[in-house]
């Protein structure tokens, strides 16, 4: 994790929410191939390149998981009171249609809960990601499922997550 902390230029976001403008709590980096701009939370991402981390990680997701990935999102969490609200990743770039998306979620670092709500029940899964693992979110998860990273009270050093994604360009 030291090495991708030294290699990614993260800053901090801020976008709008009713009306405000409010700062993420966590910094965030964007990395991937040429053309895979990418739009959430109302922010135009253009991708720094692969950083050598990086580009070794991604070789290992893609050969891990089968699928292939032309971009990340970091994500660094520097203590338990950053988190990530309730969202799906169902934006049109990862993919026209459920079948087409999937992210693939390297956890490094401190250990946190990731949380999955389904849409209709509320039914909850809960899981604790810790160094090293790797959660797939594919086909029709992002549809039936919203997720979060929420704040925690206990001490909990920093965590980096890295959601690669494949980004398809769209018809302007």
């Amino acid at each position: 994790m030291d090495r991708l902390l030294a290699e990614l230029p993260l800053a901090e976001e801020s976008y709008r929410m009713g009306g405000w403008t409010v700062k993420a709590p966590r910094l965030v980096a964007f990395h991937g191939d040429p053309g895979t701009g990418y739009v959430y939370s109302g922010l135009h991402h253009e991708p720094s390149p692969w950083t050598p981390t990086l580009g070794e990680l991604r070789e290992r997701v893609q050969e891990t998981t089968g699928l292939t990935f032309n971009a990340v999102l970091a994500n660094l969490y520097r203590q338990g009171s950053d988190s990530m609200g309730w969202h799906a990743d169902a934006e049109p770039e990862i993919g026209p249609a459920p079948a087409d998306r999937w992210v693939a979620s390297l956890s490094l670092g401190a250990a946190r809960r990731f949380v999955l709500k389904h849409r209709k029940t509320g039914e909850r899964r809960v899981y604790e990601l810790g160094e090293g693992d790797l959660l797939v979110m594919r086909g029709t998860t992002q549809t039936h499922w919203r997720h979060a990273l929420p704040k925690t009270k206990k001490p909990v050093g920093p965590r980096l997550n890295l959601t690669f994604r494949h980004i398809v360009q769209l018809p302007r």
